[in-house]
This record gives structure tokens, C-alpha cells and sequence, in this order.
């Protein structure tokens, strides 16, 4: 029998209906629910599909036409004149076009390769503001790999890689189950000095990648695939930091 929340939340969550508390409770639902992360993940790809397809088709000009004469409206040119437009608009054109070119410039680093990519930086900031709260950054509290690692084991169906860089200046902090996007991901906390880095962890079939960065809301990100793991450090460290503990970590 599945679980009533399927029907109840799941559509609100999937549809970014739900407040930020109704969420995260729900998040934390999916983490011993599997109905709902299989249905979750079924929605998802359901929706990925409809996307994918285009099932849609332009009307052909006749019926146009058609409707048109039949609603006693005069049908329109389907081509319209061109007309020179004045100095003004030709202003006005380009300015839009180099602020264009401008904007798409300084997104680029966070919008190559796809709007996937972008929804997935969202929830992983979303995730780690949650983490924030009293109570929910560590599920097992300890700078010793050696009890981090063997935590994870019987919670997960895969063993996220687990390393202390305590003489790098990043000493391990703990670990917990995290949901993201109906994901349980594995989650390693590192610090920095005085502030936190989340790393998100989860298996993946798709090819290693070069590192991907961005920031949102004034958090930094990093994300990447190695060895069947995809993984994402966020944190307000400098990027810089960022990029030496993904050094650290795929070295």
C-alpha cells in the first residue's frame, strides 16, 4: 500500500508549491519512504519525457483562416512590411543586443551544459542552508574517517568515499543522509578555518567530468564526476578554497 503523502505532497513538491518548512519536512520523509522516492523519481522522468518530446505542432495558415471567417474577423497578412526603423530604434536594438551578449556572459560558468545542471546547483544551496539549522549539519559527529566511513554502511546502497585533509586545513567534521531532489545522498562535512563545506555525494553512470562552479545566494559551489561518484562541495569559503578541496579529493 503506498504511502498517503504520494497523493497528499508529493505533486505540491514537485511543482515548487510547497513553503520552504513543508519541504524540508518532506525531504526528510523521502529518506525512509521509498513510495514516495520512487514516485518522485517516476514523476520526474515522466515530466524529463514530456520535455523532451515537443508534442506540440503548429496550426497550418488554412485553418487560421478558417477561424477567422467564421468569426467575422479580417484576416491579417501573414507577412508583415518591413520598415525602416529610425536611428532611435536601431539604438535602442543594439543596446539590447550587447546587454544580452553581456548577461549571457556572466552566466555562462553556471549555465553550460544544461538547465539540469542549474536546477541541480539550486537544491543543493536550498540543502545546505538547511544543514545550517541547529541540529541537522551532522548525523555522526567525528574527525575520524574511520568512524564516519562505517556509519554510511547499511544506510546507503553505495559507500561514498570518506578522507580526512586535517594537515591540508580541511579537517573532516562528521557526516549525514541527505535528500536532494528525491536523492538520498551521502553528505561529508569539512571545515575551513571558522566556516563549514558541505560535500554531496551520490552514484552516477555518466562519464567523469571536469569541474563545474557557481554561486547562489552568496554560497559557492563546486560539482563534478570521478570514478562512478558525483559529487558537490558548497560553502561561502572563497572558490578558491573550493577548488582545493576538489583537488584533494579526486587526487
Amino acid at each position: 500500500m503506498s504511502c498517503e503523502l504520494t497523493q497528499t505532497v508529493l505533486h505540491g513538491y514537485l511543482d515548487g508549491e510547497l513553503d520552504a518548512a513543508r519541504a524540508a519536512d518532506f525531504e526528510r520523509h523521502l529518506i525512509s519512504c521509498a513510495d514516495c522516492v520512487t514516485a518522485l523519481e517516476s514523476h520526474e522522468s515522466l515530466h524529463s519525457s514530456l520535455q523532451r518530446a515537443a508534442l506540440y505542432e503548429r496550426a497550418p495558415a488554412s485553418l487560421r483562416q478558417k477561424l477567422q471567417t467564421e468569426l467575422g474577423t479580417p484576416a491579417r497578412s501573414s507577412v508583415t512590411p518591413i520598415r525602416n526603423p529610425a536611428p532611435w530604434r536601431w539604438l535602442a536594438i543594439a543596446a539590447t543586443l550587447l546587454l544580452a551578449v553581456s548577461l549571457g556572459w556572466r552566466l555562462l560558468p553556471a549555465l553550460r551544459g544544461s538547465g539540469g545542471e542549474t536546477a541541480l546547483a539550486s537544491a543543493i544551496v536550498d540543502a545546505h542552508l538547511r544543514s545550517l539549522q541547529p541540529g541537522h549539519l551532522e548525523d555522526v559527529q567525528s574527525t575520524d574517517q574511520h568512524t564516519v566511513k562505517p556509519w554510511f554502511d547499511g544506510k546507503l546502497n553505495f559507500a561514498p568515499p570518506v578522507h580526512d585533509f586535517v594537515d591540508q586545513g580541511f579537517p573532516l567534521q562528521g557526516g549525514r543522509l541527505d535528500v536532494v531532489r528525491g536523492r538520498t545522498v551521502a553528505v561529508l562535512v569539512y571545515a575551513r578555518r571558522k566556516h563549514l563545506i558541505n560535500v554531496f555525494v551520490w552514484p552516477t553512470t555518466e562519464p567523469d567530468s571536469e569541474p563545474l562552479s557557481g554561486s547562489q545566494l552568496g554560497y559557492h559551489w563546486i560539482t563534478w564526476r570521478k570514478s562512478g561518484m558525483e559529487m558537490c562541495a558548497i560553502s561561502d569559503v572563497s572558490p578558491e578554497d573550493l577548488t582545493e578541496l576538489h583537488r584533494l579529493l579526486t587526487q
